[in-house]
């Protein structure tokens, strides 16, 4: 018998690359989102509800053996204006969904987190992640719930939107000739293309990766200013580049700060050339344009 897996905020940018890659491996999976999914997914059943929903959550659970939790208020700069916000959606819906997970004797949570934790950066959003993860580790310590924690850095690829910081940059440059960047250009990300981080995902479902943080990034440390520089050559140099003077990045070299909360890293065997996800992107972009025209 196939595994029944629920996915939360899976119509969203990584959560509909993960169902992609689950229902591929054979898995029945369920999708619990506040909305409909824009992607059509063959083979994912759908449930529309709010984390805050505990009596929905409980029953959505009934059966399932693994739950990847990616629902999230996401938005660091929103987060920081809407604290209230961030920890309910954040903090109490986690709550609701592990007692729902534990009551229905659900195998694993595996949870979307960030690098942020290990920072003194991101604002409200980092310590409502903080916060989920210290309930994880809680549940495992009261009530035996497994969990993986996933720490996700900077993501791109098929299907972002201008939440997206290399969607826009992508948005920009084909629309605006010109790219003005947040920051001084020296800034450095490991960046993941979002298929890749869903294989990873997958990955964080086997028992050895119990009870366990797993970093999620790219394998290629890679400046601002290069990203933006590779984005010109790929349009054929026809872009202005301009950096934000008195603005200020979320961090510059590494988000980390010395804390005690060390992660793995899952390295993939294979993964996608950078360039290439760019150019499919810009393609996606396009492809969008004209048909809104």
């Amino acid at each position: 018998m196939n595994k029944k897996v629920l996915v939360t905020g899976g119509s969203g940018f990584l959560g509909s690359h993960l169902i992609d890659s689950l229902i591929v491996s054979g898995f029945n999976v369920i999708n619990f989102d506040t909305k409909e999914s824009n992607f059509n997914i063959k083979g994912v059943q759908n449930i529309k509800g709010d984390l805050l929903d505990f009596n929905l959550l409980k029953n959505s659970l009934k059966n399932i053996d693994f739950v990847y939790h990616l629902a999230a208020f996401s938005d660091l700069d929103k987060a920081k204006d809407d604290p209230i916000k961030t920890m309910n959606i954040n903090v109490l819906g986690t709550t609701n969904l592990l007692q729902a997970a534990k009551i229905n004797q659900v195998n694993k949570v595996i949870f979307a987190s960030s690098i942020y934790v290990n920072s003194r950066t991101g604002g409200f959003y980092r310590v409502s992640k903080h916060s989920c993860e210290i309930l994880l580790e809680e549940f495992y310590n009261y009530y035996k719930l497994n969990y993986t924690i996933l720490r996700f850095g900077t993501i791109f690829g098929p299907r972002s939107d201008n939440s997206n910081s290399v969607y826009n940059y992508l948005l920009s440059a084909l629309k605006n000739k010109s790219i003005d960047a947040v920051g001084s250009g020296n800034e450095v990300r490991e960046y993941i293309d979002v298929r890749d981080a869903a294989k990873v995902c997958e990955q964080a479902m086997l028992d050895k990766y119990n009870n366990e943080a797993i970093v999620v990034t790219g394998n290629h440390r890679i400046k601002l200013n290069e990203l933006l520089e590779m984005i010109r050559e790929i349009l054929n140099n026809d872009i202005e580049i301009k950096y934000g003077e008195g603005k200020a990045a979320h961090y510059k070299y590494t988000p980390y700060s010395f804390t005690p909360r060390p992660g793995k890293k899952i390295v993939l065997d294979s993964f996608r050339d950078f360039g290439q996800g760019l150019v499919e992107v810009l393609e996606e972009i396009d492809k969008n344009t004209q048909l809104n025209k």
